[in-house]
């Protein structure tokens, strides 16, 4: 890989990583129009500590509470029932999903799971779903001709069963074309949450699982010769700055905003994609993983 490639792949891994695209779908599109290597799924998953760090930054205060709160309701049973304890332990146990099915498919998802036609269809299919949690949670807002607003949920109202959905929703996400925030905030706004309380928690929700994925990864490409570092660690910096400035932008426009912008996006791209694989002007199938 070279610094050039390096340098794009970053920025596409951080301008993707918290929008409802699929920043992995996006990798595999940008490497595949440009011509060079796939950068693979190990590459995906370091660069995802960039994204990831940048959520630690943003939301430092919110994880601080959430840290201290729960650490001490190890010993104290009445912090059992702060709310900031209470999210440590949603946070725990809406990664087991993502966990266990990572771990389960690992050979799938750095293989078959990155086939264009795929990432297409789950373009396409996961921005139809984006799209129809989008004009719901739209009618719950505004009320109609005949009908009041109706009140939507806050993590306040989070417990352990919507905890568990959330997770599942996120590990749709480890097929590319999904989208973790996509998955996840279309998940919250089916289940009756308010748009900025889905992103909020799917953010929180994505750093144990990217976190120990790209540690993961990193202990065996460590292990390996074949790992370009100085490239990666540039990407991974480039993705940590634009990542950054992302969740900055998007935590103000969710408030009030439409995802159907995103939803088009995802459906017209997933269609060019499907039309350039039948025409036999894109090759389906991955590129030696790049070095």
């Amino acid at each position: 890989m070279s610094w050039f490639e390096s340098l794009v792949l970053g920025l596409v891994q951080g301008l993707t990583e918290f929008l409802p695209v699929s920043s992995s779908a996006h990798l595999r599109l940008t490497a595949a129009f440009s011509g060079w290597k796939d950068p693979g799924a190990a590459f995906t998953a370091i660069t995802q500590i960039g994204t990831e760090s940048a959520v630690l930054i943003y939301f430092r205060r919110d994880i601080g509470r959430i840290v201290s709160a729960w650490a001490r309701s190890l010993a104290d049973k009445k912090m059992r029932r702060d709310h900031d304890a209470q999210m440590g332990w949603l946070v725990i146990v809406g990664s087991i999903p993502i966990g266990v099915l990572g771990l389960l498919f690992k050979d799938q998802i750095e293989g078959p799971f990155r086939d264009l036609r795929i990432t297409a269809t789950m373009l396409i299919v996961v921005g139809v779903v984006i799209g129809v949690a989008d004009r719901l949670a739209a009618r719950d807002e505004t009320g109609g001709r005949h009908r009041a607003p109706k009140q939507r949920k806050t993590l306040e109202n989070l417990g352990v069963k919507d905890g568990l959905v959330f997770g599942l929703c996120q590990s749709a996400a480890l097929i590319p074309g999904v989208s973790r925030s996509g998955a996840t905030i279309s998940g919250g706004l089916f289940m009756g949450y308010r748009r900025e309380a889905a992103a909020r928690y799917s953010f929180l929700l994505a750093i144990p699982a990217v976190l120990a994925s790209g540690l993961f990864e990193l202990k065996d490409a460590m292990e390996s010769d074949h790992v370009s570092w100085g490239p990666t660690l540039f990407a991974t910096v480039i993705a940590f700055a634009s990542g950054y400035a992302v969740i900055a932008w998007f935590m103000k426009w969710i408030s009030n905003k439409s995802f159907m912008p995103f939803v088009w996006y995802r459906i017209a791209l997933g269609s060019v994609i499907i039309a350039l694989v039948t025409a036999g002007a894109l090759s389906p199938h991955a590129a030696e993983s790049a070095s």
